[in-house]
């Protein structure tokens, strides 16, 4: 899954990347998007290789894309390649600036410039949708799909985004190629000078962020740097310091991995503790393809043992014992944190 960081110029979007990825991309890079990978810390994944102390212990990843935006004021927007370039998204993370910077005009305006990125790609997928539309009446289309389509159409005349629309009211999986703007999930930053790192979004625009179907988050690039190169310790306290529970970076990787409706379920062993990311409401046989082809081919059964139960019972054996242990089948719908261990054969 990959999340596009998005942003105008001077809102600290690349710091952010940065900040969350642990690498160093120059603040105004050309038009290149740079790409990196970050582990969702997971504090049952710690537990578990605590107690196999297996050779391997992996995370859940997410891949972050910094795009390159619009290199002038913020009034500007987006260019036409950014637009192109977030099409590839599988998540929007819109960075906005709510911090003092003298190299650039006027006072931060969050709001405004939250709604005309919105306004942008409303009007990047209703070009899209109409053009589809003339075609598709000339060619006369499939009029469910056409239907469809006019739906979209009339959604974003009433300037709501297409995420707005239920799952039950659209069918998605043809739009796969569209790349739709609007309905993808979204994920708003505001990012702030470290005085404000600790003061709550205001309630105008966590009201804008329910009316778009989006989630937000508040951030200090600036601290969150600080944090990323201190030790453990030292983080704890600077944390602290600043009235903040834990860092916003843990937070934002958290949050964009429920945005994507994502759970974890685990396999465990002496060779390798993991977690596994997967859609909510994905069943066993497809999760046991997310392990390897092969034992999705040759899916038998699924063995389960809920996380709580395997901890509180200290075993596999203990578990089984205890009738913790499950046997599902292929319909069998994962749920967060299950332990699997799939029998199969090809």
């Amino acid at each position: 899954m990959r999340i596009g960081l998005v942003g105008f110029a001077g809102s600290g979007k690349t710091t952010v990347f940065n900040t969350l990825t642990g690498l160093n991309v120059p603040i105004g890079f050309g038009g290149e998007v740079h790409l990196g990978t970050v582990k969702v810390r997971d504090a049952r994944i710690d537990k578990l290789s605590a107690m196999f102390s297996p050779k391997k212990t992996t995370f859940a990843e997410i891949v972050y894309s910094d795009i390159p935006g619009e290199h002038g004021a913020e009034s500007k927007g987006l260019s036409g390649k950014a637009l192109q370039q977030i099409r590839d998204q599988d998540v929007l993370a819109l960075v906005l600036r709510d911090f003092e910077n003298p190299a650039l005009d006027g006072a931060p305006n969050p709001m405004k410039n939250l709604d005309a990125f919105v306004t942008e790609c409303l009007f990047a997928d209703l070009a899209m949708i109409e053009r589809w539309l003339d075609k598709a009446r000339k060619e006369r289309k499939d009029p469910h799909d056409i239907s469809n389509f006019e739906m979209m159409k009339a959604t974003l005349e009433s300037e709501k985004p297409l995420r707005s629309i239920p799952p039950n009211h659209l069918d998605r999986g043809k739009l796969t190629n569209f790349g739709f703007l609007t309905d993808r999930p979204l994920m708003v930053v505001l990012n702030r000078g470290e005085a404000e790192a600790a003061t709550p979004m205001l309630p105008a625009m966590a009201t804008r962020l329910e009316q778009l179907h989006a989630a937000g988050v508040v951030l200090s690039a600036s601290v969150e740097a600080e944090i990323a190169a201190m030790e453990p310790a030292d983080q704890r306290a600077f944390l602290e310091d600043l009235g903040l529970a834990e860092s916003a970076a843990s937070r934002f990787v958290r949050g964009t991995y429920a945005l994507l409706d994502l759970i974890s379920f685990f396999t465990v062993g002496q060779d390798e503790v993991r977690a596994w990311p997967i859609r909510r409401g994905t069943h066993a046989k497809q999760a046991a393809g997310k392990i390897h082809s092969d034992l999705e081919r040759g899916f038998i059964r699924a063995e389960v043992i809920a996380y709580e139960h395997f901890i509180a019972d200290g075993s596999e054996h203990a578990a089984r014992d205890n009738g913790h242990l499950k046997v599902e089948g292929k319909d069998y719908v994962v749920q967060d944190g299950d332990i699997l261990h799939i029998r199969f054969n090809v």
